[in-house]
């Protein structure tokens, strides 16, 4: 009877996802946008790209860097998460540091980034990067335009060390619309699971486009180097963004499908008299 039940409930709850889900593809695609059944079709090709390029680098021993930047609501933790979701944390490294501590304030500004570059047999992915003094800092008045002008100065030479040191730099704009960018920050609002999305300086960011806009320029103008140059891709439909960074990115690399030996499960040994124990399990309830 217990057993029948939770059959149910987990039915139901599987329904109501299902129907949810359904509702905002259905959404999604009213515009035009890429069909989830399609888009999955393409993440799953690349995903199995992605799995032979991180075995690559591991055997080989090579050193990725990607950093992602762009507006708040852009789509950088959609892409990150689409790159991520099916290859092991232990070679993807995701970095998305918190604002600096009163002693990291005091550093040399790139000294907090560096300890996180990637090692050999590492993909490192800035969530945002040392680019936060081209962008929110000075838009939101944390540093002054000195200090941004002689960051930009640096910028290039610093990336010049990272490339010459054997790192692959790879730098991602991601680029939205006003309106749609309203409508994804407005959706955070009233959702649950997004609400942490949605902080005050979001909040603050949202009525300075323009701002942002100029502050974008005059990065742009001063990174965007033969050695280590911007890439942008339009997000406004974020399924194709991130199929078109995931592919883009992997043609950035050389890499080869390594290979692999046979693998077969070894024989289970045998009970040899063991018997389940009369153990009291505290397990947890079964609601689905």
């Amino acid at each position: 009877m217990r057993a029948n039940g939770a059959a149910r409930a987990l039915a139901k709850a599987r329904s109501k996802a299902r129907t949810s889900k359904q509702a905002a593809d259905q959404a999604h695609e009213a515009d035009g946008s890429l069909k989830r059944k399609e888009y999955d079709k393409e993440l799953r090709k690349l995903h199995g790209e992605l799995v032979k390029l991180q075995e690559w680098v591991k055997q080989e021993g090579i050193k990725i860097c990607i950093v992602f930047e762009g507006r708040d609501g852009a789509g950088k933790g959609g892409t990150i998460k689409a790159i991520t979701e099916r290859v092991s944390p232990r070679v993807f490294r995701i970095v998305a540091l918190p604002a600096p501590t009163e002693r990291e304030k005091s550093q040399m500004y790139f000294q907090r980034y560096i300890p996180h570059l990637p090692a050999a047999g590492e993909i490192v992915i800035f969530d945002r990067s040392w680019y936060n003094r081209a962008g929110v800092e000075r838009v939101m008045g944390f540093t002054d335009e000195e200090t941004v002008k002689r960051f930009l100065t640096l910028v290039p030479l610093v990336e010049k060390a990272i490339v010459d040191s054997g790192v692959i730099l790879l730098k991602y704009w991601l680029e939205v619309s006003p309106d749609e960018q309203t409508r994804r920050l407005e959706g955070r609002i009233e959702d649950a699971r997004k609400i942490w999305k949605l902080s005050p300086m979001d909040l603050r960011s949202y009525s300075r486009w323009y701002d942002y806009s100029r502050a974008r320029d005059d990065m742009f103008r001063a990174t965007d180097t033969s050695w280590a140059p911007w890439f942008v891709a339009r997000s406004d439909d974020k399924r194709r963004a991130r199929l078109n960074i995931i592919s883009h990115f992997l043609k950035q690399i050389p890499y080869k499908a390594t290979r692999r030996e046979k693998v077969e499960l070894p024989e289970r040994q045998k009970a040899k008299g063991y018997v389940e124990p009369p153990i009291a399990f505290k397990f947890i309830p079964e609601k689905f």
